[in-house]
C-alpha cells in the first residue's frame, strides 16, 4: 500500500522561474513547506500563479482515496482494530454467555445502561467496530490490486541493465583477465542461473543483469491477501454463523431445535429454519480434581460422555465424548463443553401424599469449590392450611462436600462429592412464572412470596442425600439425591476453517517479506585495447546485508574459474585501483542509474 509522494516538480519550477532576488528564498521555503503537508494541492488558475478555490469533489475524493490506502491510515486502522477487540475479552458478551450479561446488569445499575448504548456487550457486532473493520479492509484491497500489477509488471520485465558506474555500488569487484569477454558473459550468465537468478544480456551485449529475491514481494501479497481472506472469513463467520447454549443434566437429552435452547443468537443468514438436525443424550459426566498441594481442587478432567444421532432416526445413536477444548463436531455444527455442576433431586409431596414435584435442579456455581445457588420451583398440587392452591418455592445452597462454620456460612471445601448437602428455605405465594416476564431458573421472585414459618420461626432445612423434612402446611421435601449437569455451547461457524488457513497463509507471508532478501548482480565484461578483458561485478540489495556481499564474492571466486585474473595486468595497473577507490568514495549523485527501469524501491515503498 504505497503512499505517492508529492512531487517536487511545481517547486523547482517556481524557483527556477522567480528573479534573482530576495523573494526567491521566501518562494523556496513556501514550496518546502507545501511538502510537509498531506492536503491536495491547488491547481493555478493561469500562468501568474493565481490559485483557484478548491480541487473540486472528484480531487478531495482522489485525496481522501489516498489517504485511506496509505500506509499511515492502514497501520493506524490495525492499531484501533486491536483497541477495539480489547472490551471483547473484558466486558462479558451476549454470544458468549448471556447469564454473564444479566449478571453484570445486576451488579453494575448505572455502568450497564451506559454499556448497552455503545453496544460493549456485543462489541464484535457492534456499528464502530464493524466501521473500522470495514475501512481497514478497503484500504487493503486499494493497495492489493495496483500492487499486484505493478508485481505482474515487473515478472513479466527482463532485470535491469547494468549502470554506467558499477564502481559506485555498495558491493564491487573488478580484475583483469585474457579470456574472450563473450566466454566471460556466458559463463556469469551460467552461474547465475544456477544460483536461480533471472539474467538477461543487456547494455549492448557487454554484460549480464540479474535479479533474485522476487519471493519477497510474493511474501508481502500473500501476507495481505491472507488478511483480506481473514477479513472475509470473520464476516462469513458473522453472518452466516450463529449459537446457542443449553443446559443437560445426567439422563437428560437435547434435540437441536430453538425451543430447546436455553440461549439462542442468530445471524442475518443462520436462523431457526438453519439448525443442523441432530440431538444427543448426556450419559455421564466424569471430573476429577487435584486431592492435595497448592493446586487442591484444581479439576484435572473434564468429560462429558454423550450418546448423539443425526437426522432424524433417534434410534441409531453414536458414542462421544465433549472436553474443555476439545469439541465434538456433529454435522455442520460444534458441540463445545462450557461449565459444570451439580443439580440436586427434590421430591415435594403435599398434604395429601401426592408427588408433586419430582426431578433435578440445576444449581448456579458461585466458587471454585462449586459452592452452588439454588432455586426450586413447584408450581402446581400445593395447598396452604385453609386448602387454597399455591405455589411453593424453595432457595439455598448446594455444597458437594459441605461445610458450616460462623463466618462463611453454609459452604463447600471441595469441588467433588465427597459429602453433600443442601440448606434451603421455603416460600409460599406466587412465583410470577404466568406474568409472562422471564426468569432466571436459579432464582426466585419474591415480590408475590411468604417465607414458610413454623411457630413463628422461620423454617429452614439442612438435608443430605435421603434425607427429607416435613413442610409447615403438610407434605414433604426429600433430598433424593445429586446428578451432574453439564453446558453446552452448540455454534456453527462456517468460516473458522477459511479463517485458520488464512491465518497460516499471512505467516509465512509475513516470514518471506521478512526473511528474503531482493538483490541484483550485474557482470560487465568490456575488452581492452590491448586484447585484456576488464571483468566487473556488483551488487545491490534493497537495504545493508552482508549476503549480497557473500554472495557476490562467491560468484567471482566461480567466475575466475573460466576467467583468471591476469596479475601481469593487474600490478601493472595499480594506478586503475587507486582511481576506483576515489570512484567509490566520490559523491553518488547518479545512482539513480542502478535503479533504471524497475528499482527495487518501486516495490517497496509501501506499508511493508
Amino acid at each position: 500500500m504505497s503512499d505517492t509522494p508529492v512531487s517536487d516538480d511545481r517547486e523547482e519550477t517556481a524557483v527556477a522561474a522567480a528573479p534573482d532576488s530576495a523573494d526567491s528564498a521566501e518562494q523556496h521555503e513556501l514550496a518546502a513547506a507545501e511538502r510537509l503537508t498531506s492536503a491536495p494541492r491547488e491547481e493555478s488558475a493561469d500562468g501568474d500563479g493565481a490559485e483557484v478555490a478548491g480541487i473540486g469533489l472528484v480531487g478531495w475524493l482522489r485525496w481522501g482515496w489516498r489517504q485511506l490506502t496509505s500506509m499511515r491510515t492502514a497501520l493506524m486502522l490495525l492499531f484501533l482494530l486491536s483497541l477495539a477487540a480489547v472490551p471483547g475479552s473484558l466486558v462479558p458478551q451476549t454470544s458468549a454467555s448471556q447469564l454473564n450479561v444479566d449478571n453484570f446488569h445486576a451488579n453494575h445499575k448505572v455502568l450497564a445502561p451506559i454499556f448497552d448504548k455503545l453496544q460493549m456487550f456485543d462489541v464484535y457486532g457492534s456499528f464502530w467496530f464493524s466501521a473500522i473493520y470495514l475501512l481497514l479492509f478497503i484500504s487493503l484491497v486499494g493497495c492489493i490490486v495496483p500492487r499486484t500489477w505493478q508485481f505482474v509488471g515487473v515478472l513479466r520485465a527482463q532485470p535491469p541493465t547494468a549502470p554506467r558506474h558499477l564502481v559506485r555500488l555498495p558491493v564491487y569487484a573488478t580484475w583483469r583477465t585474457s579470456a574472450d569477454a563473450d566466454r566471460v558473459l556466458d559463463a556469469a550468465d551460467g552461474l547465475l542461473r544456477k544460483r536461480r537468478f533471472r539474467s538477461s544480456r543487456s547494455g549492448g551485449g557487454n554484460s549480464v543483469a540479474s535479479e533474485k529475491g522476487y519471493l519477497r514481494e510474493v511474501g508481502n501479497l500473500l501476507f495481505h491477501v491472507s488478511l483480506i481472506a481473514m477479513l472475509m472469513a470473520f464476516a462469513a463467520t458473522k453472518l452466516f454463523g450463529g449459537m446457542g447454549t443449553v443446559v443437560v443434566v445426567e439422563g437428560y437429552g437435547f434435540s437441536n431445535n430453538v425451543t430447546q435452547y436455553d440461549d439462542f443468537m442468530p445471524s442475518a443468514f443462520y436462523t431457526a429454519n438453519s439448525l443442523d438436525p441432530f440431538g444427543f443424550t448426556l450419559d455421564n459426566f466424569d471430573a476429577t480434581y487435584q486431592t492435595s498441594g497448592d493446586q487442591k481442587g484444581t479439576a484435572r478432567t473434564y468429560a462429558a460422555h454423550i450418546s448423539y444421532w443425526t437426522g432424524s432416526n433417534a434410534n441409531r445413536k453414536t458414542n462421544g465424548t465433549i472436553e474443555v477444548n476439545h469439541p465434538l463436531k456433529i454435522g455442520g455444527s460444534n458441540v463445545y463443553l462450557t461449565a459444570h455442576g451439580y443439580a440436586p433431586v427434590i421430591q415435594v409431596t403435599n398434604a395429601k401424599g401426592q408427588v408433586i414435584f419430582n426431578g433435578p435442579t440445576p444449581c448456579l456455581p458461585q466458587d471454585a469449590n462449586i459452592t452452588s445457588l439454588c432455586a426450586i420451583k413447584v408450581t402446581d398440587g400445593y395447598a396452604d392450611k385453609t386448602g387454597k392452591a399455591t405455589q411453593l418455592g424453595f432457595s439455598g445452597i448446594f455444597a458437594p462436600t459441605a461445610v458450616i462454620d460462623p463466618v462463611n456460612g453454609p459452604h463447600s471445601s471441595f469441588p467433588a462429592m465427597e459429602d453433600p448437602g443442601l440448606f434451603i428455605t421455603g416460600y409460599v405465594g406466587d412465583l410470577g412464572i404466568n406474568s409472562g416476564i422471564p426468569q432466571s431458573v436459579y432464582s426466585l421472585d419474591l415480590s408475590h412470596m411468604t417465607q414458610l414459618k413454623v411457630d413463628g420461626q422461620l423454617w429452614k432445612a439442612s438435608l443430605h442425600p435421603s434425607q427429607g423434612i416435613k413442610l409447615p402446611d403438610g407434605g414433604t421435601v426429600t433430598f433424593a439425591g445429586v446428578k451432574q449437569w453439564a453446558n453446552f455451547t452448540i455454534s456453527h461457524n462456517p468460516g473458522t476453517e477459511a479463517a485458520l488457513v488464512s491465518s497460516v497463509l499471512a505467516i509465512l507471508g509475513l516470514i518471506g517479506s521478512l526473511f528474503i532478501q531482493r538483490r541484483r548482480i550485474w557482470v560487465r565484461a568490456v575488452t581492452n585495447p590491448d586484447g585484456t578483458t576488464t571483468i566487473e561485478l556488483a551488487g545491490l540489495a534493497r537495504s545493508e546485508s552482508a549476503r549480497v556481499a557473500e554472495e557476490l564474492a562467491e560468484i567471482a571466486l566461480l567466475l575466475q574459474e573460466a576467467a583468471p585474473a591476469d596479475v601481469a595486468a593487474d600490478d601493472s595497473d595499480g594506478s586503475d585501483d587507486e582511481v576506483a577507490a576515489d570512484d567509490q568514495e566520490a559523491d553518488t549523485a547518479d545512482e539513480d542509474d542502478a535503479r533504471t527501469d524497475a528499482p527495487l524501491a518501486d516495490l517497496t515503498s509501501s506499508k511493508d
